[in-house]
């Protein structure tokens, strides 16, 4: 299986060049990496330079004439990519040295999965390990993905995934509701063609002048998020069910309203899928005199 690296930069001259030795230094090497540039206005590009000249064979760098941001731009990476698995590669994170070797295995053994997501260490700026509560403990092994992604949590960060080609093409273009790993994690979840590999894989580094971040939760959240997984739906208690009644509202008003994306089929289903979730959770909350009042002001109607 031929490898590419979708890369996207912009001003990453500060942890750049850690994370281009890491996907350099994998036990099994990567065969492309295509880099998008977004209109780096410090030393980002003579830095990809420097990597290209040494290893013109791998790099090929391209510059935006006008500023994509984060989901446009990893669409236009992956477009531009070559080969069977793309790996989706931030500009401040380290790869472990056998995260390819791995991943490639991965799809290998299993032909019916089209998208491969890690767990990952989390460190800080100066690569000192973080040890807090992130997203990703909340999976396990045995669980609905797409129920989790839709429902309640995306736990799949795009540094961590790696993509057949064909399926991510067939993704394109993404919805500017979504960002590009939560777009993808729906996709593949609802064919049940997403694995989710236990193991850290990556180091993702939190610091200030990261463009994404939230990947870190407080305990309170991280029990609160499981809690809702572990008892759904008929365990929840009203004030819970509420909470996620109002999530569900939001997402269908926001999903409903995009016109830019309501012609794709997929997004028909999910529309149609959070509104069944939806009225389930209805008759579980209005059991409650106190919630039939929210729920007229949430709907307009009981």
């Amino acid at each position: 299986m031929k490898t590419s690296v979708a890369l996207c930069t912009y001003n990453g001259e500060k942890f750049l060049q850690e994370q281009l030795d890491s996907i350099l230094n994998q036990t099994l090497p990567v065969d492309e990496i295509v880099v998008c540039d977004d209109g780096s206005t410090d030393s980002t590009i003579e830095i990809l330079e420097t990597y290209r000249n040494k290893n013109p064979e791998i790099f090929r760098i391209f510059r935006n004439d006008v500023n994509l941001r984060s989901v446009k731009n990893f669409e236009k990476a992956i477009s531009l990519c070559s080969n069977e698995i793309i790996f989706l590669s931030d500009q401040d994170d380290l790869w472990i040295e056998n995260k390819v070797e791995k991943i490639v295995k991965t799809f290998q053994e299993n032909p019916e999965i089209n998208m491969v997501a890690t767990n990952a260490s989390v460190i800080d700026k100066n690569g000192i390990n973080i040890l807090e509560s992130s997203i990703w403990e909340i999976v396990e092994e045995n669980v609905h993905f797409f129920e989790i992604i839709s429902l309640h949590q995306n736990f799949v960060t795009g540094a961590t995934l790696a993509i057949r080609k064909e399926t991510a093409m067939k993704a394109i273009p993404f919805p500017k509701i979504f960002h590009h790993d939560e777009w993808l994690a729906l996709k593949t979840s609802k064919e049940q063609s997403l694995k989710f590999i236990k193991e850290p894989l990556i180091y993702y580094r939190i610091h200030d002048k990261q463009h994404v971040g939230g990947i870190l939760i407080t305990k309170k959240k991280f029990d609160f998020i499981k809690s809702k997984i572990e008892k759904y739906p008929n365990q929840l208690n009203p004030k819970q069910s509420f909470s996620l009644l109002k999530k569900w509202k939001r997402k269908i008003d926001k999903l409903t309203n995009c016109n830019e994306t309501c012609s794709d089929v997929f997004i028909e289903y999910l529309i149609n899928f959070l509104r069944t979730e939806q009225e389930k959770l209805r008759k579980i909350s209005s059991e409650k005199f106190h919630f039939q009042y929210q729920f007229k002001k949430l709907f307009g109607k009981i």
